[in-house]
């Protein structure tokens, strides 16, 4: 049922924008990818920089060895969550491959057939 779906919106999306629909399908997901992936590594990023900021204003407060070793133990167990994070993020972009891949492979003949219908309509129409 999904897939008769997708079918069906490429479909849609092929005659609606000719030889560029495999092109834009591809774009679009592999955009949706790279910005989920930014969005990860941004958090990633975050947590560490904070985790790293809230270390350095503590020193600089110079509050107790007990505060410090809590900071740094949290610092500890929070780089093993950015880092799955980071692996999940990878592990997606490598899951929706395929996808963008198949999709491409469908969409090109359709594609290709448009582009050809599109030439012949305005053969036609230059010689009417």
């Amino acid at each position: 049922m999904k897939f008769s779906l997708i079918a069906a919106l490429v479909v849609v999306l092929a005659v609606a924008h000719g030889s560029e629909a495999a092109s834009l399908v591809k774009r679009d997901v592999q955009a949706e990818v790279d910005r989920l992936t930014k969005i990860f590594n941004d958090i990633s990023a975050g947590i560490t920089s904070t985790t790293h900021d809230m270390v350095e204003k503590m020193n600089v407060l110079d509050v107790t060895n007990t505060t410090q070793t809590y900071m740094e133990d949290s610092k500890a167990k929070i780089q093993p969550l950015v880092e799955k994070v980071q692996v999940e993020a990878a592990k997606l972009q490598e899951q929706v491959k395929p996808f963008v891949t198949n999709i491409e492979d469908q969409v090109k003949p359709l594609a290709n057939m448009m582009e050809k219908l599109f030439q012949q309509g305005l053969f036609w129409l230059e010689r009417a």
